[in-house]
């Protein structure tokens, strides 16, 4: 029998390829609008005008409803049959199809009202800007609601690399609109960069059909409302959405909060954020969408030992990757922010003011990355109000923070992050706790081993590779600006990691013992 951490391991593993390519070029679009657009007036107004469809997105497509069907269709799938599964898929579908049309209706109509609450610091002529690109890109949300529920059969065939790798289509639909479409609109030239979000959900959905076609699906309209499939789907989806509203609601106040605090404000939490995700996605999200069939399937069949050990091992991959990646982020996140952003009119500023972002967000990654995991769990038992009652509290908490760190504590933008990291933590710990009362013993004691051991090891790494990040910039003068940035950080990073690996083997980090050991057999044989 195979192992199943192995397994988990390398499921995990293609997702997080797949996630990489589309995280480089999504760096790569970032890289790109950050030089046309900077952190100005109008980019503020894109992001915020890209962030209201993008709450709907994260709230109704990849949250509440993948975390909803995948585990119904999992459990058809295997208690049922293909046949079976297929028909509820269609079923969902058809209803899916009718509320996006009425979603996408009503956002187009009423745009202007919502950015008038979203982004209340705005001017009259900045809210009008972002009104009109809140319409353009409100039918992006149907395309990515409908690759949503695609990505989520495919995943519960543990079909991982295409879904996670089809995001790339949004980056290269915004790359292509800078240079074809934008010079187009010459008094507004970000408008057509609101195109390019539209025209890339469309792609996103696209990309993933044949894949979908290959496992013989084929959409057929089936209005049944009253099925017994449809019904557990409908009533586990009222909760998730309203726990996910909380996660999307911290954004937007956030957002909210960032439009009273200076120009630049909104777009500095925004590219922050974006190197935030970088590891979150990679190995959180990525776990996260590795477990939940494997925990649907363990729920399915009652065998609570698979599911806590699916638990455990995706615990403690994450505690290996999130822990040195703050690190990382921590001492060299301000030289990945130049390196990155910094050109045309992204300055010098702007990187100050991300960076600073960034900082406080790096305390919270591993929290909000074991949320994502712990939270599946639940999902994957029916059980989706837990997730709500204790993300509901640490919003609460979030809010008030939010308010406490950015004035009264004079952090200003950073205070916005520092809230969201706090109140990670604390989302986390209450659901580990309820999750444990629910279903036993969960393996903390290995946790909390491979935590401590991992830590000593970030710091170890982080030290060493600050001091050879300093000495590459001195022995690399012939180079300049983002040339000699880029070779003295990627010297550090591999030395980091050579660092970070080399002392867990010693620690004998269980994780990453039984990782080398597959490594070893893969190319021993």
């Amino acid at each position: 029998m195979k192992d199943s951490s192995s397994g988990t391991a390398r499921s995990a593993g293609i997702v997080m390829l797949a996630t990489l390519i589309s995280r480089i070029f999504g760096y790569l679009r970032d890289m790109i609008v950050a030089r046309a657009f900077g952190a100005t007036s109008s980019a503020d107004a894109f992001y915020v005008a890209f962030r209201i469809p993008n709450f709907l997105r994260n709230l109704l497509a990849e949250g509440a409803l993948s975390a909803t069907f995948i585990p119904t269709f999992t459990e058809y799938l295997t208690l049922y049959g293909k046949s079976e599964a297929f028909k509820l898929a269609n079923k969902i579908l058809t209803l899916l199809i009718l509320l996006l049309s009425l979603l996408t209706i009503l956002g187009i109509i009423f745009a202007p009202f919502m950015v008038m609450i979203v982004a209340p610091g705005f001017s009259k002529a900045k809210m009008s800007l972002t009104a009109e690109m809140t319409r353009i890109m409100f039918p992006f949300l149907a395309f990515v609601s409908l690759s949503a529920l695609v990505m989520g059969i495919l995943n519960s065939y543990r079909s991982f690399f295409i879904p996670a790798v089809a995001p790339t289509m949004l980056s290269l639909a915004e790359i292509g609109a800078v240079f074809l479409i934008c010079p187009l609109f010459l008094k507004e030239p970000v408008v057509g960069l609101a195109i390019g979000v539209l025209l890339g959900g469309a792609f996103q959905w696209a990309v993933q059909l044949p894949s979908l076609f290959k496992k013989g699906f084929f959409f057929k309209p089936t209005w049944a409302p009253k099925d017994e499939g449809v019904k557990r789907i409908s009533l586990l989806l009222l909760p998730a959405v309203i726990g996910l509203s909380v996660n999307q609601i911290n954004l937007l106040v956030d957002t909210i909060m960032a439009s009273f605090l200076g120009e630049g404000s909104v777009s500095a939490l925004y590219y922050a954020n974006r190197l935030y995700q970088l590891p979150l996605a990679l190995f959180g999200i990525s776990l996260a969408t590795v477990a939940l069939p494997t925990l649907s399937a363990s729920a399915a069949k009652k065998n609570f030992t698979k599911l806590k050990q699916t638990l455990s091992q995706s615990l403690q991959l994450i505690v290996l990757a999130m822990i040195p990646s703050s690190m990382i982020l921590i001492f060299l996140g301000k030289p990945l922010v130049r390196l990155l952003f910094e050109r045309g009119r992204f300055d010098t500023i702007a990187t100050d003011l991300t960076f600073w972002v960034l900082f406080f967000y790096s305390f919270g990654l591993f929290f909000y990355a074991g949320v994502k995991v712990v939270a599946a769990t639940f999902y994957s038992l029916k059980d989706t109000k837990t997730p709500v009652k204790t993300a509901s509290f640490a919003m609460l908490i979030n809010i008030f923070l939010n308010w406490f760190f950015a004035w009264p504590l004079g952090l200003r933008v950073g205070g916005l992050a520092l809230a969201t990291a706090t109140s990670s933590l604390l989302n986390f710990s209450i659901l580990l706790f309820i999750l444990r009362k629910k279903i036993g013993q969960l393996g903390l004691s290995q946790l909390f081993d491979s935590a401590w051991k991992a830590f000593l090891s970030s710091v170890l790494m982080s030290l060493f590779a600050v001091g050879l990040y300093n000495y590459s910039l001195k022995i690399c003068l012939p180079l300049y600006g983002f040339y000699r940035e880029l070779f003295s950080l990627s010297v550090a990073l591999l030395g980091g990691i050579v660092i970070f690996i080399v002392t867990t083997l010693i620690l004998k980090i269980e994780a990453m013992s039984k990782i080398w050991q597959t490594l070893l057999k893969k190319f021993t044989r």
